[in-house]
């Protein structure tokens, strides 16, 4: 049983956390889309180009607010984003191959067919190839809040799956972030923040537990990256990796655990304040003029069949033949049906696509207006689908007793050993 006051199970936080910044990322988005489109549009537009300096970066030129949230917020978000995978490989779900199985085979099929899916559609434009990797992603905020409103329509253990699927998927977005969208590089940059990055691998290794270290570490290689010429945000994932935890089997926490302390640090700070100002300062599109007829582009037409065809094709293929084939199981309390609504679900792909959208089509203001467009109508069209499915979707005979399971392993454990 569950002593007296221990803390609540990290992931059960988690999953009320990421719901409810779903819910306030979905009222940013329409919010700037509504601020886009009405008399403040000038102002709105003027405000996110203005310069603030100083000019960090030969590349970027002088600092904007736009910049500064895409380049310098964003790099927060992806810092959290790192320390849930360091706790997922070294003290959650991931830790073993058995468990990484599903997770990784599903959230490759869910990356790699949206991609050919893109290419497919649009890949008769050489200009537009870039483009690849936008749909791609998947957003776990909008996913997770999606589900939030279902209540217990949706079986815990799915929830769970979906918040493993996209952090494994959130690794794969930050490979191709640093790999395919990194165009001229400054290597003696580059080397300056190989060596802090270094410095504090072996600040880990001597015990160093004290956080200010590594967020000071972080700004440092925030900015040796940003000048390197590698996407900045890269720094929060690389700095992760450096902050020590304490492995805590059996226990939510512990106290004593760097990590830990930070990432429940972090939390509010990215569903409350940096992904929403994200998604206000970069969802906001004008829809006068050829607006919405630009939806039969080939450019929005490429992300929405990737986001809205191919996440879904490519996420439950992954399942059903993995489970067929015996190499993993169907996660438990759930009906095939409910794995193919949350394979749709999937296809929400917002923040990571907006962002990756930018880094494909720099400067291409016309080319970034239609990929927002096009990951904006990819992202509705599964998010309401996959409502849809899992609202109406009948629950599995099972899902009761097993919901009582998966909570008294959550309430006993404080992490949950099979999905």
């Amino acid at each position: 049983m569950k002593s007296a006051g221990r803390s609540p199970s990290l992931l059960l936080r988690f999953l009320q956390g990421e719901a409810a910044g779903g819910v306030v990322l979905m009222l940013a988005a329409a919010l700037a889309m509504v601020i886009a489109n009405g008399s403040l549009a000038e102002a709105y537009f003027h405000l996110l180009h203005a310069e603030t300096g100083p000019v960090l970066s030969d590349k970027l030129g002088p600092m904007t607010v736009h910049l500064w949230i895409n380049d310098g917020l964003m790099a927060i978000f992806f810092l959290l984003v790192g320390l849930e995978i360091k706790r997922e490989f070294v003290d959650g779900r991931l830790v073993t191959w058995q468990q990484r199985r599903l997770p990784f085979l599903a959230a490759a099929g869910g990356m790699a067919v949206p991609a050919a899916f893109y290419l497919l559609v649009s890949g008769g434009h050489p200009d537009l190839r870039a483009g690849w990797a936008i749909p791609a992603a998947t957003d776990i905020a909008f996913a997770i809040g999606v589900m939030a409103l279902l209540g217990n329509r949706v079986p815990t253990s799915l929830k769970l799956f979906l918040t493993t699927v996209a952090i494994v998927d959130d690794m794969g977005a930050v490979v191709i972030i640093a790999v395919a969208y990194t165009a001229s590089i400054s290597w003696l940059a580059l080397a300056a923040a190989g060596g802090i990055f270094a410095a504090m691998m072996v600040l880990n290794r001597m015990g160093v537990r004290h956080l200010g270290v590594y967020l000071a570490g972080f700004a440092a290689l925030w900015l040796a990256i940003l000048i390197s010429g590698v996407h900045a945000t890269i720094a929060g994932v690389l700095a992760a990796l450096t902050v020590p935890i304490v492995a805590t089997p059996g226990a939510p926490d512990a106290e004593d655990s760097p990590l830990h302390r930070l990432e429940h640090a972090l939390h509010p700070v990215s569903a409350w304040f940096v992904v929403p100002v994200f998604g206000l300062a970069n969802a906001g599109i004008a829809l006068g003029g050829s607006g919405l007829h630009a939806l039969g582009d080939a450019l929005p037409l490429g992300i929405i069949a990737g986001l809205f065809l191919g996440k879904q094709a490519g996420i439950f293929s992954a399942i059903w033949l993995s489970v067929k084939a015996g190499i993993a199981q169907r996660p438990r309390g759930a009906t095939w049906l409910q794995v193919y609504g949350l394979a749709v679900l999937c296809g929400i792909g917002f923040t990571m696509s907006l962002f990756i959208a930018m880094l494909a089509f720099p400067g291409a203001a016309a080319l970034i207006d239609e990929a927002k467009l096009g990951v904006l109508a990819g992202s509705v069209l599964s998010g309401l689908l996959g409502f849809a499915i899992l609202r109406l979707a009948p629950r599995a005979a099972d899902q009761a007793s097993v919901e009582n399971d998966v909570a008294r392993e959550i309430d006993e454990d404080g992490d949950v050993k099979t999905l």
